[in-house]
């Protein structure tokens, strides 16, 4: 089974600039993939890499199994990029159309009236593009992309410059292209809490390399402090508190009211801790493990470069 997207040490200078420093990753199918990185890392190449807008100096890009550029590439991909392209004179239904037209597929009315329902736009299919607003041209935007029935959606910054309200309605869009219509979405953003809060698995670009990759859960874990704190009914007793920590890998290091703050040694889960303090007659109210938000994962890596 092929990834639906496939990057291996792809390198790629501009104007004598080295832009990409041999970078390397994989989209699954189904993937909402983030893919992040400050103004100038490199995403933008890597985008047009993919759509076969650029060549790669060396390595290799594959979509679907296809290489990058190929005809059975770009009918795998829908794409967002730099603008909407649409024709403001023509209904959205007109628009979608042209583009059926354009990808060598049939018109078929009642797929065009399928997919305008996806991005909820169904009431307005007769309407001029040309009278909708941000959101609803960014809706539109995203049912062409969707029309010829590929299976990769490569979407850059969709949300950006759209209010809170759109940008949920959007949000709520992707996902359920991805979850119901069995789409994999490539969502390069700068919106780190959009990116939080739909994508399963991330890469961060930092000066044409790949710094951060992986499953997003995971990636918090790992960053994390890796502190436990436990909310007890009642606060502990001096000799309880001096009795745990004394058991070094369990690392308590501070009673702070009912509240317990361990920093265990990376063997140590967190049922260990639950078991010592059952054993001490303990009534635990709830615990919660810290990760690392994304933000804080981004800015980390950001200051290093």
């Amino acid at each position: 089974m092929y990834s639906s997207i496939l990057v291996k040490d792809v390198k790629k200078s501009l104007g004598g600039r080295d832009i990409l420093k041999g970078i390397s990753f994989e989209v699954e199918k189904g993937d909402i993939f983030g893919f992040l990185g400050r103004n100038g890392a490199g995403k933008t190449t890597t985008i047009r890499i993919l759509l076969g807008l650029y060549h790669a100096d060396s390595g290799s890009a594959s979509i679907m199994g296809s290489r990058v550029g190929s005809d059975e590439a770009k009918k795998n991909i829908g794409f967002m990029i730099d603008g909407t392209g649409l024709y403001d004179s023509m209904s959205a239904k007109e628009n979608l159309e042209y583009y059926l037209k354009i990808y060598g597929k049939t018109v078929n009315k009642e797929h065009i009236s399928r997919v305008l329902e996806l991005v909820g736009l169904s009431d307005r299919a007769r309407d001029k593009a040309g009278t909708f607003s941000k959101g609803m041209r960014q809706k539109l935007a995203l049912a062409r992309a969707l029309v010829h029935d590929p299976e990769v959606l490569i979407l850059d910054e969709p949300t950006s410059g759209l209010d809170p309200s759109a940008q949920i309605e959007f949000r709520n869009i992707m996902v359920n292209i991805a979850q119901n219509e069995h789409k994999t979405v490539f969502l390069s953003s700068h919106n780190l809490d959009e990116v939080q809060r739909i994508c399963n698995r991330i890469a961060l670009l930092n000066s044409g390399e790949i710094k951060l990759y992986g499953k997003l859960d995971e990636l918090k874990r790992q960053m994390g402090k890796d502190t436990v704190v436990v909310q007890t009914s009642s606060v502990i007793t001096d000799v309880i508190f001096k009795k745990i920590k004394h058991i070094k890998e369990l690392g308590l290091k501070e009673r702070n009211g009912n509240n317990l703050l361990f920093v265990p040694t990376p063997n140590i889960k967190v049922q260990r801790i639950i078991d010592v303090l059952s054993k001490e007659k303990v009534e635990i109210e709830k615990f919660t493990k810290n990760e690392a938000s994304l933000e804080e994962m981004y800015s980390a890596i950001v200051k290093e470069a």
